[in-house]
């Protein structure tokens, strides 16, 4: 079926037995001209959408004749050009969650907020109308990744929370960006948030805002990196990072869609989609106490896996060559087969951050216009265990190489930043600065 001529009213059916409330929603959506149809039960919705096209539907949860829950399902099988949010109570938000799962668009809470309805239904109807698709930056012709661009095509058109599970490098911000560019809010902000690179004793500022006056250094109002996402999306990037004070914080935001800055006395309704990544698992920091439970359900209504590149190594064949392109800029670069057979043959623990920075050594090394084999250098990847090597030296020597290592590793996870390092470690950022001193990786 083809999106609806963007010059034609669209028309929404509400599907509710309380006639006030329709009443009212069907002034509201009269003034934004939009027609509406209403319905009191389910057997009437199901006559009403079969007969007629809806550009959207909204639904109570609670009908006379069943499960509102059964009706987004149907939608979702039968008319799946209709867009569907639902109606519910502050008590049923769970079953909000459940329809989201099952192909709602958005969940609105009763008592109606006028305003909250007027952005749920605009950007429902563009849902409906169709987007144009950005460019496709997800390179490969893998299965997996196939998958994820036809899943991110399908997620794009909800509002549903998405978290996306994947190692470090692997591409998740691209995947959260893609996902905004393809939904209706492609032209409102799109904010990401590193939650691991933001000191504890700031991030409540950073993200909520504050009133000037609010705290010693406040000398000025600041919106805060979440009003700043107004009507776009907010990506919070490795969100396993966030303390469990902050945690009770972003659920009480996902549910009452309202935030309080530093300093102010009243809440402030915000419109933003939630899409949060990380390199951990989540389940593993909920058994283990360090996330909270119901943020976790709250997160994790749809979830996206990002495969590591060393799952496909094939598709350098075509990632390669684009960022080639792309960090050579005007110089006409291409890459010899001997090149190219060598980056297929490592496993990329920093996988497609590490074939990036790879390039860009190689472009720096090379002499002309084509990368060769030569060019390209790569860590080896044939090391012998740490456990396999401790006999060869001496005990305070083989610990001091595990340390190394894995402060290393806590560097790159935090992409350089020392006081997420010293977090993730668990150490203060002055026992971090004494240790990278006596390593020598300063």
């Amino acid at each position: 079926m083809n999106p609806p001529d963007p010059a034609t009213p669209p028309r929404i059916l509400i599907v509710d037995d309380e006639p006030d409330l329709v009443e009212l929603i069907g002034l509201t959506l009269k003034r934004m001209g939009i027609v509406s149809m209403s319905a009191g039960t389910l057997e009437q919705a199901r006559r009403e959408l079969r007969e007629g096209k809806y550009a959207f539907c909204l639904l109570d949860l609670k009908l006379p004749d069943g499960d509102g829950l059964d009706l987004v399902e149907w939608i979702t099988q039968n008319t799946p050009d209709t867009t569907v949010a639902v109606l519910t109570a502050h008590a049923s938000i769970e079953i909000a969650v459940r329809a989201l799962k099952l192909g709602a668009f958005d969940f609105l809470t009763k008592p109606v907020d006028l305003t909250v309805l007027r952005q749920l239904v605009t950007s429902a109807i563009r849902v409906a109308r169709g987007q144009p698709l950005s460019g496709n930056l997800l390179i490969g012709e893998h299965p997996t990744i196939q998958d994820l661009r036809s899943m991110i095509l399908r997620v794009a058109r909800s509002q549903a929370p998405i978290h996306i599970h994947g190692e470090t490098g692997t591409g998740k911000e691209l995947v959260s960006r893609l996902i905004h560019a393809n939904g209706p809010r492609h032209d409102r902000p799109f904010v990401p948030i590193n939650c691991g690179a933001i000191p504890g004793e700031l991030l409540e500022s950073e993200l909520f805002g504050y009133k000037r006056g609010a705290f010693t250094g406040a000398v000025s109002d600041q919106l805060g990196l979440i009003r700043s996402a107004e009507g776009g999306s907010l990506f919070l990037d490795e969100v396993a990072e966030l303390p469990l004070t902050m945690q009770v914080k972003i659920l009480r935001f996902m549910q009452e869609k309202t935030i309080r800055p530093l300093g102010m006395s009243q809440e402030i309704p915000v419109d933003v989609r939630i899409i949060s990544a990380s390199h951990r698992n989540l389940q593993e920091a909920v058994a283990q106490g360090r996330f909270r439970e119901d943020l976790y359900y709250r997160l994790v209504v749809i979830e996206m896996f990002v495969p590591p590149l060393r799952d496909r190594l094939d598709d350098i064949a075509q990632i390669a060559p684009a960022l080639v392109a792309r960090l050579a800029l005007d110089r006409p670069v291409t890459l010899a087969p001997d090149a190219l057979s060598r980056l297929q043959s490592y496993d990329y623990p920093g996988n497609i951050r590490e074939l990036e920075n790879i390039l860009e050594r190689a472009l720096t090394l090379c002499e002309g216009e084509v990368i060769h084999g030569d060019d390209i250098r790569l860590r080896k990847t044939e090391r012998t265990p740490l456990l396999e090597r401790a006999d060869l030296r001496t005990l305070p020597a083989y610990l001091e190489e595990i340390e190394k290592e894995r402060i290393l590793q806590a560097l790159r996870e935090s992409r350089g930043n020392k006081t997420a390092a010293a977090h993730h470690l668990g150490i203060s950022f002055r026992q971090f600065r004494y240790r990278l001193k006596k390593l020598g990786i300063e």
